[in-house]
């Protein structure tokens, strides 16, 4: 009988080693530490935008409406508060995304338009701002791809055999990583013309 019961515990012991509960474990706080980056990346920028529309402003007939548009693009991004639980649900991901995106595209508009004010170009505070938002869109490249990274880890761990029948009894699921909005637009390749017309 003690022999029974030694070879069936070492028979469950085998089966758990292989089962991945301890990789899904520490798998998930890796994504949400990865996630915790992300967003961290994300404040600074954030943080980053009044002192720059502060300075912008500063500069007599430039224009509002780009102003404004940064400054809508950071209380929309910012009033999303992504939370590590709704990182498996897709739809906040994606709603979260076009919130960044924005934020991204109002700023690039901006930094665009004050080429046109030398005063601007020359102002130290102004270089140093862009320089530190410079350095934080790079922040944010590589916490994302940190994040990417944890996440395909996750779902590869999510879909393999014999892990994802733990998986399945655990109910976890795979992971939504980042996807990209206008993903036809940035495939297809810019028209270049240099015939005068």
């Amino acid at each position: 009988m003690k022999k029974l019961l030694l070879s069936a515990l070492l028979i469950c012991t085998a089966l758990l080693t292989g089962c991945g509960y301890n990789d899904f474990q520490r798998l998930d706080e890796q994504s949400k530490a990865a996630w915790s980056e992300v967003l961290n990346q994300y404040q600074r920028r954030a943080d980053l935008i009044p002192n720059i529309v502060n300075t912008v402003k500063g500069e007599a007939g430039f224009e509002q409406e780009t102003l404004v548009k940064v400054v809508e693009a950071r209380a929309k991004a910012t009033s999303i508060q992504m939370t590590p639980e709704m990182l498996n649900d897709p739809e906040a991901m994606k709603k979260f995304q076009a919130a960044q995106g924005e934020i991204g595209s109002a700023l690039s508009r901006l930094l665009v338009v004050t080429e046109n004010y030398p005063n601007l170009k020359a102002n130290q505070g102004f270089q140093d701002l862009r320089v530190q938002l410079e350095g934080t869109e790079n922040r944010i490249t590589v916490a994302r791809n940190r994040y990417i990274k944890t996440i395909e880890e996750y779902n590869v761990l999510a879909r393999s055999f014999p892990s994802n029948l733990t998986a399945m009894i655990f109910s976890y699921s795979p992971k939504p990583g980042f996807t990209v909005a206008n993903e036809a637009q940035i495939t297809t390749a810019p028209t270049v013309d240099f015939n005068k017309k």
